[in-house]
């Protein structure tokens, strides 16, 4: 646990930090990736064709089912979501090709977040 001093508009508060979470990767990546996301949540779409896929409810997710590159069609599964021990196939909206996947397994996720991208 580390302490800091932070000023804010000429006053002082001191704050506790713990790390929780190791992160590896390249922070210029990281921070990318979450900007592509951000605009991607705002327009609910990708470079004008993408379509994006979002948890409909709160979970872990338990697999996924594709892979960056793989073709799916409509329906198909893309990954599976566990909420409330239930297994829940999330489906292909559309079809296309996967262009990017934004979680991993094991990864807890909140309603509305960003799952993957087809094009």
């Amino acid at each position: 646990m580390k302490v800091y001093r932070i000023k804010v508009n000429g006053k002082a508060y001191e704050v506790e930090v713990e790390l929780v979470e190791n992160k590896e990767g390249n922070l210029t990546e990281t921070s990318r990736r979450d900007d592509i996301v951000s605009n991607a949540i705002k327009s609910d779409k990708i470079e004008g064709n993408g379509e994006i896929v979002k948890a409909p409810m709160q979970g872990s997710i338990l697999s996924i089912k594709v892979s960056k590159g793989n073709r799916v069609s409509k329906g198909d599964v893309l990954l599976i979501l566990e909420a409330m021990k239930m297994e829940n196939e999330i489906l292909s909206p559309v079809s296309g090709v996967v262009s990017d996947i934004f979680v991993s397994e094991g990864k807890n996720v909140n309603n509305q977040d960003v799952l993957l991208v087809i094009s």
